[in-house]
């Protein structure tokens, strides 16, 4: 499994320089560019029993640090495809990826059954 990109890396002090997303080493992987590998993994991660406002508080500054990132998109997609049951990934919490892949899965089921009414229009 993928490490996540937000989890406490020890670095060397060296300002991190990041080329544009479009020039980034395509074979690098996409979490080497994240914005969060220089943050706390605290801020992306609930302690346990954390209180719902320090919560929504600790959620929304990840939020922020997302919102900034190169590599937002990847981040997303690979939380929702693994998909991540903990966390903020891609800018997004656990229960907001929920909701997406929801989404996703009824938009499929809709695609599916109006491809099934073509065909049989069509025979």
């Amino acid at each position: 499994m993928l490490q996540p990109p937000h989890q406490s890396l020890q670095v060397a002090a060296v300002p991190a320089q990041r080329a544009p997303v479009r020039d980034r080493d395509q074979d690098a992987p996409w979490h080497t560019e994240a914005v969060c590998r220089r943050d706390e993994a605290g801020l992306f991660f609930a302690p346990s029993k954390e209180p719902t406002a320090a919560r929504l508080s600790r959620e929304e500054a990840a939020k922020r640090v997302c919102a900034r990132c190169p590599v937002m998109v990847e981040c997303r997609e690979h939380a929702l495809l693994q998909p991540e049951p903990y966390g903020v990934w891609g800018g997004l919490t656990a229960a907001e990826r929920r909701v997406v892949l929801a989404r996703r899965r009824r938009r499929d089921v809709e695609l599916k059954k109006a491809a099934r009414g073509t065909i049989a229009a069509a025979g």
